[in-house]
């Protein structure tokens, strides 16, 4: 009896401990392919612009996978894949002197006008995430056009149906890495 007590004990110790482990090993694995790399310029420039930082990050890794030096089909460049367009204004409007569209290349410089931008989002679209992840991708006047095309929009306060699949795609990775790095990382901060 004693006997069987022991091993059941024993058999019972082994499985936490495996799924301790299991669960050490997701955690880990998770943070390698879910980084927070730039991390201190996601943070100064989040706060900065009262954005959420692990927002600013799901954005970077659905726009480049954090590679500082990615450009799209469409030109646009860095972390946080900013047009030149885009780049231009933010910098005009940040007081950013003499700069060129080759800056975007800069982590710092992409994030802080990335993060502005998205400040300028949540303005307009009333800091709803889903829209300005929407505009982000798919633009602000788009965004706006099918907020009054009853359409897309019962409401004309939120999308029911995105006409952009690339923006429909969009929207759900970054709220999935939104989800994940909010997961990963909250309890840290």
């Amino acid at each position: 009896m004693i006997v069987i007590h022991r091993n059941r004990i024993k058999t019972i110790a082994a499985i936490l401990i495996f799924f301790i482990g299991i669960a050490v090993i997701m955690q880990y694995s998770g943070r390698l392919i879910y980084p927070m790399k730039y991390r201190d310029y996601v943070f100064f420039y989040s706060e900065k612009y009262n954005i959420d930082p692990f927002l600013v990050f799901a954005i970077i890794k659905a726009e480049s996978n954090f590679n500082s030096k990615a450009t799209s089909k469409r030109n646009a460049r860095g972390l946080m894949q900013i047009t030149d367009r885009t780049g231009r204004w933010g910098a005009e409007k940040l007081g950013i002197g003499d700069f060129m569209a080759e800056d975007l290349y800069d982590p710092e410089t992409n994030i802080s006008i990335g993060c502005w931008y998205l400040a300028h989002l949540m303005k307009q679209f009333d800091g709803d995430v889903d829209l300005v992840i929407a505009a982000y991708n798919g633009g602000s006047g788009k965004v706006s056009e099918w907020l009054k095309n009853k359409e897309y929009s019962d409401t004309g306060e939120n999308l029911d149906r995105i006409p952009f699949s690339e923006t429909r795609i969009y929207l759900d990775r970054v709220r999935n890495n939104y989800t994940i790095y909010k997961e990963l990382y909250e309890k840290d901060f």
